[in-house]
């Protein structure tokens, strides 16, 4: 079956499936974008397209997805609820408990914008490792999706989801048969920088994730650019909860410690760790250590592959 198949019988699916008003979360990523492209396609007015920022986005992330969303004619509502999530996730540290609080957040900011929309569909951009990873039956939960195991029990939605059985490699295809601006953007998690924050989230430490994947996210496009590597297929950066002494200056620091991760993969079900040439990787880690003094001062670059580490570090 070819893409556009592909993308027509998901119209029409949809089109069967949800007669009423649907809501929909729009992170801008590729999942839940071609997710929305095809509801909106199937039934025009009758999605509500939302965006929530949780405070855990990365750097100019609002403003580039309602961009890129006016350009394509779809309404999106922003909701800023960043207060919100970091209030319920105050001394959660375990990555599992940090997806559930996460996911049980996302569906109580949908059940108050669907009070305002009269919603009774709920459309997520869930794809086949989502619901793998989750676990479920014999299947070992390796880690809860905030779309699926992280859902509570009480959802008031029913929820459709039309990419449920595709791979993201099938995703990207269907994304730019539909001329979606971000089909090449690289996968971002649905709990965003709170699975890269590891240990205690607060303003302040998720600010410095967010300026460190930013720089990741630069400098290794900017090598690509001059052919010094091939573009990974996901390049990130995670804070973790591990202080060491470093020196700024003549000063002495006790600071936390980045680890730069960029991989290769088809799918994301397996993985390779990319090989990034060492002056781009020093580039980084100055930039990184310079930006961020005082609160990083070391930088380590993750070489395992997946299996048997996952792509994100939670």
């Amino acid at each position: 079956m070819n893409t556009q198949m592909l993308v027509d019988e998901a119209v029409e699916t949809l089109q069967s499936q949800i007669d009423d008003t649907a809501i929909i979360a729009c992170s801008g990523g590729i999942d839940s974008t071609v997710a929305a492209v095809l509801a909106h396609r199937a039934v025009g007015s009758l999605l509500h397209c939302v965006y929530v920022d949780t405070g855990f986005m990365r750097k100019h992330e609002t403003e580039e997805v309602s961009e890129m969303f006016s350009e394509m004619g779809i309404k999106l509502k922003v909701v800023d609820a960043s207060e919100r999530f970091f209030s319920n996730l105050e001394g959660v540290t375990d990555p599992e408990h940090k997806r559930k609080v996460i996911g049980e957040q996302f569906i109580r900011v949908f059940e108050e914008e669907q009070s305002s929309c009269g919603a009774k569909y709920l459309v997520q951009g869930t794809i086949a490792p989502d619901w793998i990873e989750s676990g479920g039956g014999e299947r070992d939960v390796i880690k809860s999706h905030h779309n699926v195991g992280g859902l509570p029990d009480d959802v008031d939605l029913v929820i459709v989801e039309p990419l449920h059985e595709f791979y993201k490699d099938e995703v990207r295809s269907i994304a730019r048969e539909l001329g979606i601006k971000s089909s090449e953007r690289q996968p971002f998690p649905g709990p965003g920088l709170a699975v890269r924050v590891l240990g205690e989230l607060n303003p302040e430490r998720v600010e410095a994730c967010r300026e460190a994947c930013h720089i990741v996210e630069k400098r290794l496009n900017e090598a690509a650019g001059d052919g010094k590597c091939d573009l990974p297929w996901q390049y990130f950066a995670a804070l973790l909860p591990v202080r060491s002494v470093g020196v700024h200056g003549d000063a002495r620091v006790h600071g936390e410690t980045v680890v730069v991760r960029a991989v290769t993969s088809l799918d994301g079900m397996s993985a390779k760790y990319s090989p990034i040439p060492h002056d781009v990787l020093s580039s980084i880690s100055t930039e990184i250590t310079n930006t961020l003094k005082g609160h990083v001062n070391r930088v380590v670059y993750d070489i395992t592959h997946k299996p048997p580490g996952t792509i994100e570090w939670e």
